[in-house]
């Protein structure tokens, strides 16, 4: 161990790359994705609204969507109001992701609907012309917006249309009644007609108090920690390959030991540099990010928990790297291989983008990846509030992954003595 200890303190490049790298990563990928992730969890979108419509329809719109938690409102573009012209010169140089334009007459357009919907109904009948009963809201959408985001906009002005034209079918409905029943036999002032029958209430399937949704600092810390810890591979494979090539093998064969016990020291020494990056990792998320203004991370109920997870993941990288470490005949073949392999499993495990949001092959492909298992089993501590024996699956997966690593280390090793 001492031996170990005094190879990577010497190795100035190789600490750098242990410790610096994931710490720049964490910081430049979650400012970067900082954004996108806040646009994943449908908070804020950005849009511009007209209103020429000027009536009941315009005025709701205006006012639930001022009122939305999904979008940001903005009905001015460079401190003058919002026009067609001004709306879709700003949409189409992504200012904005949608744009939303009220016509004149569109409340009248659903009035003359609704009354000639009385009229049929009561056995009246009004003709009225086709482009009289209806109006059309334009949507201008910048061709970067997801679906979903267009989705949720057209949901929120259905909603707001449907409870207009039920206010204006209730008063047309009391103005036809008016005529035909006296004002004194019945009393519609008091009736409220904007009272919600069906609620709606969101509940988090979290053991954590409040909403945790996935953002960008509980995404990066803990995917950056976890591919650093897995690329110690290449210190690793580097020391491995230095005793072979200055033949200090030979002098370990001299040993009346076993190669899994020889191996041991450079498993516990790194082992405890995983353990160190992961506290450096961890420290970040809860001081220096908040500082950028970015949310704290949270490490949810169970810290108990956490450790285990990162033991988990810190063996899973020290056995990996024995593994490439005894397979490579050169060390430049052992660097290729470890930092190669390490970027497939970190891309298909969810460590550049969330598995969550990748497609459903890819998901599944994701669970062969160890990368995956550690990074499910911090966001089941820091997102679903899950305690220790919730993440022991994941946990048995790192140790059972570190030990068919180690069995096949030796099976290779006695076969190349052989050799």
């Amino acid at each position: 161990m001492k031996k170990e200890m005094l190879l990577l303190v010497r190795d100035k490049i190789g600490l750098a790359i242990l410790f610096l790298m994931p710490m720049v990563l964490i910081f430049v990928m979650t400012l970067i994705q900082d954004s996108a992730f806040r646009t994943i969890n449908e908070e804020g979108i950005p849009i511009v609204f007209v209103n020429e419509d000027q009536d009941t329809l315009g005025l709701r719109i205006e006012q639930g969507l001022r009122e939305a938690e999904i979008c940001s409102f903005e009905d001015e573009i460079d401190g003058r109001r919002a026009t067609r012209k001004s709306v879709k010169k700003a949409v189409k140089e992504g200012r904005f992701l949608v744009g939303i334009i009220i016509p004149e007459g569109a409340t009248q357009a659903i009035r003359n609907n609704v009354e000639n919907i009385v009229l049929q109904s009561i056995g009246s009948y009004n003709e009225t012309k086709a482009d009289e009963l209806s109006a059309e809201i334009l949507l201008i959408i910048d061709p970067v917006a997801s679906k979903s985001f267009v989705i949720s906009i057209t949901s929120q002005l259905r909603e707001f249309i449907s409870s207009v034209k039920t206010r204006l079918m209730f008063e047309t409905f009391n103005a036809q009644i008016t005529e035909i029943i006296p004002k004194d036999l019945h009393n519609s002032e008091n009736i409220d007609v904007d009272h919600q029958v069906i609620r709606y209430k969101q509940e988090y399937a979290s053991e954590l108090t409040g909403e945790m949704r996935p953002n960008s600092v509980q995404h990066n810390v803990p995917a950056w920690t976890i591919f650093s810890m897995f690329f110690i591979v290449i210190p690793l494979v580097g020391s491995i390959l230095k005793e072979k090539t200055e033949g200090s093998v030979f002098r370990f064969h001299t040993i009346p030991a076993s190669y899994s016990l020889q191996i041991n020291a450079k498993i516990l020494v790194y082992v405890c540099v995983c353990m160190l990056q992961f506290i450096l990792m961890l420290s970040i998320g809860l001081f220096f990010l908040p500082m950028l203004g970015l949310p704290v991370l949270q490490l949810g109920n169970s810290y108990a928990g956490v450790i285990l997870v990162a033991i988990g993941c810190s063996a899973a990288a020290a056995g990996y790297g024995v593994l490439v470490g005894t397979l490579a005949k050169t060390q430049q073949q052992g660097a290729i291989l470890g930092s190669l392999s390490i970027l497939v499993l970190s891309a298909i495990g969810g460590i550049w983008v969330p598995s969550y949001i990748m497609p459903e092959i890819m998901r599944m492909i994701s669970q062969l990846s160890p990368l995956n298992w550690g990074l499910d089993g911090f966001y089941a501590l820091f997102l679903r509030g899950e305690g220790l024996l919730d993440i022991l699956p994941q946990f048995i997966k790192l140790i059972g992954f570190f030990t068919l690593c180690l069995m096949l280390a030796v099976v290779a090793h006695k076969i190349k003595k052989r050799g």
